[in-house]
């Protein structure tokens, strides 16, 4: 697992921050958290995955970039439309290759 170098880190999140980056790297088991990463295909930006999807063995082999972290779906969505709004001011095109360069 990676860690963008500017981490996106939603309001309830903050209060948390530590101990929700901590609880990702042992894997251990944290209720409602919610983690963005790039899209897995390519149809889409970003995916938001349930922490508690990435600790399935499927999941433990790949290798995610996390770009931000939320605490609830709903942060976890407001994230992903702040990362995509400046993804778009900085780049002028919705190309998540091209804002992780900048």
């Amino acid at each position: 697992m990676r860690w963008y170098n500017r981490l996106y880190v939603g309001e309830k999140a903050k209060k948390h921050r530590f101990s929700i980056i901590q609880s990702i790297r042992c894997r251990k088991y944290r209720m409602g958290v919610f983690v963005i990463t790039p899209a897995s295909n390519g149809n889409n930006i970003l995916d938001i995955y349930p922490f508690a999807t990435l600790l399935a063995p499927y999941y433990r082999e790949k290798d995610f970039l996390i770009l931000g972290i939320a605490q609830g779906y709903g942060e976890a969505l407001e994230l992903a439309g702040k990362i995509v709004g400046d993804m778009y001011q900085k780049t002028g095109a919705f190309c998540l290759e091209d804002f992780l360069k900048v």
